[in-house]
């Protein structure tokens, strides 16, 4: 399991779609998750700093989680099957860890209200982590740049791309050119 940070919001413009950019926190690998325009919006909203005039769904949630005697300690992006990710919350109540299964794009406007780390699965990043070319800044699949040497893991590997065919035109046509500009 690795920590991940938020590293953008982005609409395809393939298909307006938005998706979140998570990028690990200790290596220069992405990963792209597509959510809805509320969840983006709701994500945003919080990562900016916009005030609202009334609590949104995801504010509701944390506060129930609060009045309810517990807190989230993270999410974690835990599994992709059928090009679908899922996520859970892992909350601490009465001292003991509780798991609740949740979409991802929940998790994580969850995990910027309450200020939790974001982890996904070493799993999760083998089969759609992106890495970036620096030559290029073209995105190229967790294989391309080297990991995993075998031909064992290399056969799962590509069937695991071919199940992975939503993402494929949006991660050929992604460019990170611009993901460290304004980073100091």
């Amino acid at each position: 399991m690795q920590e991940m940070v938020i590293d953008s919001i982005r609409v395809s413009l393939m298909n307006y779609q938005r998706v979140v950019i998570l990028k690990e926190k200790a290596y220069d690998r992405y990963l792209p998750i597509w959510v809805g325009p509320a969840e983006a919006d709701a994500i945003a909203v919080k990562l900016q700093d916009v005030a609202v005039p009334r609590p949104l769904t995801h504010d509701l949630l944390r506060s129930v989680i609060h009045a309810l005697g517990a807190s989230i300690k993270h999410v974690l992006v835990n599994d992709l099957q059928n090009d679908t990710f899922y996520a859970k919350l892992v909350l601490e109540v009465n001292g003991k860890e509780m798991e609740v299964d949740s979409r991802p794009s929940d998790a994580i406007a969850l995990a910027v209200r309450v200020k939790v780390p974001i982890y996904a699965a070493d799993t999760v990043l083998e089969k759609a982590g992106v890495m970036l070319d620096k030559e290029s800044s073209k995105a190229l699949g967790t294989e391309e740049a080297g990991k995993g040497e075998g031909s064992q893991s290399q056969e799962v590997r590509d069937e695991d791309l071919r199940k992975l065919s939503a993402f494929k035109d949006f991660i050929e046509q992604l460019n990170l050119e611009d993901l460290d500009k304004g980073k100091s």
